[in-house]
């Protein structure tokens, strides 16, 4: 596939270099040289130097054979703007834009072909959102994903000690929890993976990814961990985008404080939220922290553009008694070093971004594509199309597909029904398979698995 990447900034460099490494033909527009240098000596890709919504630039990109445009630069305008030249002048099949103002974002009217033909919208600070949302509604969860609609979810969890099936076989997950529609798709221990088999006994500190029903997730939670209480008291830092549309999700039905050091900012703030208490100061302040009682904050979230304010003050807060601590973090760099210390979850608005990305890059009918695992991993939603004669997968059963090294199916959506799968169930024409690669590298094996053969009419 020919792609063209507007913008070489965090997502557009993550982008460039996660679809390399897959086959692609990637051209990267900036007008910093220095980044696009150093993008070229690490990638096998194009670069183009100018401003990505000029016609000749876009022209000098290969536009006018390109599969997809993806703008991702720091300017909405300029992604636009790009978006509506490509398919004026180029007729590009696809375009992407990332779009941060909210102003623009209410207006989905307005992204249309016959307007400005955006073929898809992408909000870092919305995902962002949302993912904080998800981990408050599931205490004690590293990570919740959402497939066919939010009636199947992968939920990552870190096994502690004393957890009900720490020290038992996976295969005794069902006698624990009868009638509970769940399946373990993957097991991290010490970074490394392994293959759940019904023999495979889950060890503590062990990071479990399993697929189950939605209504069904609280359950397997309580089996895997001691049952964290809900979370009523949050504490957010950084009232930009994100913690402005955090608190306004958050205050209708939590106790919500924000903490803002630009005191401009927070009479804007105060104008825009009704039940959340405005606090201008600094979050790394520990009387501050002391007089709004952290050691009673269930969640404590630190979501400005400053990578160091988020981490320095998150460690604060932990070690003053905050029970929960979400950190958002935008080097890839730090991700990691994060991870190992006392702060309980990182974000990435990269990665989130990015699955939401691949979804549209990915061969065959993919709906839906998570990355995990820095980016070593995927999670996919695929619909199975075709019959025996024209499909890989469809009319056979899970244990006759053969499946790549590291891919695991963990459940099918047919229809409204949500079936946990097992060796012997059948998939059948338009079911939704989520699917869980430990190998991202193996993703064109799964794609051609899901991809209908040309006897198929």
């Amino acid at each position: 596939m020919k792609i063209i990447i507007l913008g070489a900034g965090r997502v557009g460099t993550s982008l460039a270099r996660s679809l390399a490494g897959e086959a692609n033909d990637i051209t990267v527009v900036d007008t910093n040289t220095d980044r696009l240098r150093d993008l070229q000596e690490r990638l096998d890709i194009r670069t183009i130097e100018g401003q990505a919504s000029y016609p000749d630039v876009l022209a000098r990109a290969g536009a006018d054979d390109a599969d997809m445009v993806i703008a991702v630069t720091n300017s909405d305008e300029i992604n636009m703007v790009a978006c509506q030249v490509a398919y004026t002048l180029f007729h590009t099949p696809t375009k992407i834009a990332r779009v941060r103002e909210r102003n623009y974002l209410q207006y989905q009217e307005i992204f249309s072909q016959d307007s400005i033909p955006v073929d898809l919208c992408i909000s870092p600070e919305q995902l962002v959102i949302d993912q904080v949302c998800r981990l408050i509604e599931f205490p004690g969860a590293l990570q919740v994903l959402d497939f066919a609609s939010g009636r199947v979810q992968l939920v990552v969890v870190r096994a502690y000690h004393g957890g009900p099936l720490v020290g038992h076989e996976l295969r005794e997950l069902r006698d624990h929890m009868p009638g509970i529609r769940t399946r373990v798709a993957a097991i991290f221990r010490q970074g490394m993976a392994i293959i759940p088999e019904g023999d495979t006994v889950i060890e503590a500190d062990d990071e479990v990814f399993f697929i189950a029903a939605r209504d069904d997730i609280l359950s397997v939670l309580g089996e895997l961990r001691r049952v964290d209480r809900p979370a009523k008291r949050v504490m957010l830092v950084g009232g930009g985008n994100i913690g402005l549309g955090l608190a306004k999700e958050l205050e209708a039905q939590h106790k919500v404080k924000l903490i803002e050091s630009d005191y401009g900012r927070c009479q804007l703030l105060s104008e825009s939220l009704s039940r959340t208490l405005i606090l201008n100061g600094n979050a790394a302040d520990e009387e501050l922290l002391i007089e709004e009682n952290i050691e009673h904050i269930d969640v404590f979230c630190a979501i400005t553009n400053n990578d160091e304010i988020n981490i320095l003050s998150s460690l604060l807060a932990k070690r003053m008694g905050a029970r929960k601590v979400i950190t958002l973090v935008n080097r890839t760099a730090y991700v990691d070093l994060v991870q190992n210390s006392e702060i309980d979850i990182a974000i990435s608005p990269q990665l989130a971004t990015i699955g939401s990305l691949l979804t549209h890059v990915r061969r065959g009918d993919v709906v839906m594509v998570h990355s995990l695992r820095r980016g070593a991993a995927e999670a996919i939603e695929a619909v199975a199309h075709g019959d025996e004669q024209s499909s890989s997968v469809v009319g056979r059963a899970i244990e006759d597909i053969h499946l790549p090294h590291g891919a695991t199916i963990g459940a099918m959506v047919r229809g409204e029904e949500v079936i946990i799968a097992h060796h012997d169930t059948v998939i059948e024409s338009d079911d939704h398979v989520i699917l869980f690669l430990t190998d991202k590298r193996r993703i064109h094996e799964v794609e051609r698995l899901f991809q209908v053969g040309v006897t198929f009419l």
